[in-house]
């Protein structure tokens, strides 16, 4: 990467699509090189907002008793230019609320993917020692040969607007009687782990009960792991939950008796699990995309579907127009969802980059920097640099999290050659270090509950 934060290396953005291990290997994404990716450095001041309830003032006291005449004509006189000075004031007031309101509506506006990166000696919010009730001990590089990390001490400060602090009594308040789900692949369930530990500061807490029955997340038999988790804050009944979704499609066994069967994915379905459980959501946040080529549909038997039947459609079997079609059938779905569950907030998060260098992950390709921000600290671009996703949210009730320009200066902070064994493998420049990056997806997707 350059000095002034522009892309110098396309293989930041762009790789041949190769199959995925497993999640202890690195999962990978179709090419990315429709990312808009300029940015340069500016500072900008915080806004701060007064308190228009100083402003009250008292209202001159009625003329109750009358002995002078003179005195009577003075106190109308005064009570008249007090009446005056009142309006005038609460004329005043009223503009200053307006104002206040204004500076609201602009945050809750705020293009949050707007800013740069700064040194905040608060962060983490959670150590990376800590949080094994929550954090896969694989992503926890705090438990690795990793010396260095000064990456942790990275917060994102939007440029035009306030972002406020991120507490975990804040969140469950505002998420009160809530349910949030992530749905996803393993970036989506790295924010979901990131947003447990945030919320409990990495802190085991026995009050938190494992609710995946109720879901359905269950481990099956054989299996390595269920297709999920779900947790409940039991002081604030705040319910946390993650479904595996690697392609945000429905997928659906063609023979139920053939364990070797081909898989339909549908993709103009959404997954049953969101179709079965979308009214008792209050906030969803989707993703999708490092899944989307041929490798991965060919080792896991995925064979695409339209309609109901087999899809023949050739720019739809193209890998690219096939993840294009499936995330905007999605959203379009979530979106006509939405006037049936007034109340529920859906976002949609924009991809996380990899960072693989000369190289792909099976191709000896590394991502060896450990030094912050050596590529560039800010994002100034107005436009979302994931195009599909951008195009996909708009006209839509769905909401666009936006994290891609801003997780692309990040290349210090993946999981890279480091590991709990300490064994030499392939760099995994897909999957973060926690705490790390996604812990600021999380504060943006908070800023805007």
């Amino acid at each position: 990467m350059m000095a002034d934060g522009k892309i110098k290396d396309k293989q930041v953005l762009e790789g041949e699509n190769s199959p995925d291990q497993s999640e202890k290997g690195v999962d990978l994404e179709v090419p990315m090189n429709s990312l808009n990716t300029n940015s340069s450095v500016r500072n900008e001041e915080k806004r701060s907002s007064t308190n228009i309830l100083d402003k009250e003032q008292e209202i001159p006291p009625n003329v109750t008793e009358v002995s002078d005449i003179k005195q009577v004509s003075e106190e109308k006189n005064s009570s008249k230019h007090g009446e005056k000075n009142l309006i005038a004031q609460m004329s005043s007031v009223k503009g200053e609320y307006e104002n206040i309101l204004a500076t609201r509506v602009e945050n809750q506006a705020c293009n949050y993917a707007r800013g740069k990166w700064v040194t905040n000696d608060s962060w983490p919010l959670y150590s990376g020692f800590g949080c094994k009730q929550w954090l896969s001990s694989m992503w926890a590089c705090r438990l690795t040969q990793r010396k260095d990390f000064e990456y942790e001490k990275l917060r994102w400060q939007p440029k035009d607007c306030e972002m406020e602090d991120f507490t975990g009594s804040k969140f469950l308040r505002r998420m009160q009687n809530k349910t949030l789900a992530f749905i996803g692949d393993s970036l989506g369930r790295q924010q979901f782990q990131s947003l447990m530990c945030m919320i409990t500061s990495g802190e085991e807490r026995a009050d938190v009960l494992d609710v995946g029955k109720e879901y359905g997340l269950v481990k099956a038999r054989g299996a390595a792991r269920p297709d999920g988790w779900a947790y409940r804050f039991t002081s604030t009944n705040t319910t946390i939950l993650y479904y595996w979704s690697a392609s945000l499609c429905g997928l659906e066994p063609l023979d139920m008796t053939n364990p070797t069967t081909d898989v339909a994915m549908h993709l103009d379905r959404p997954p049953a699990f969101l179709h079965h459980f979308l009214h008792k959501f209050d906030v969803l946040v989707l993703n999708t995309g490092h899944h989307w080529n041929r490798g991965k549909l060919k080792a896991n038997r995925w064979v695409m579907y339209v309609g109901g039947v087999p899809n023949t459609n050739r720019k739809i079997a193209d890998i690219a127009g096939a993840k294009n079609f499936t995330v905007h059938s999605i959203i379009e779905w979530v979106n006509s969802q939405l006037p049936k569950y007034p109340g529920l907030k859906a976002f949609y998060r924009s991809i996380s980059p990899r960072h693989f260098f000369n190289g792909d992950w099976n191709t000896g390709g590394t991502c060896d920097n450990t030094t912050p921000l050596s590529g560039g600290k800010e994002v100034l671009q107005d436009e979302p640099s994931d195009h599909l996703a951008a195009g996909a949210v708009k006209g839509k009730q769905v909401k666009l999290l936006d994290i891609t320009a801003l997780s692309l200066l990040r290349d210090e902070g993946h999981k890279s050659r480091y590991s709990l064994k300490a064994t030499p493998g392939a760099h995994d420049c897909l999957h973060w270090c926690l705490p790390g990056v996604p812990d600021t997806w999380n504060e943006i997707l908070f800023a805007q509950l």
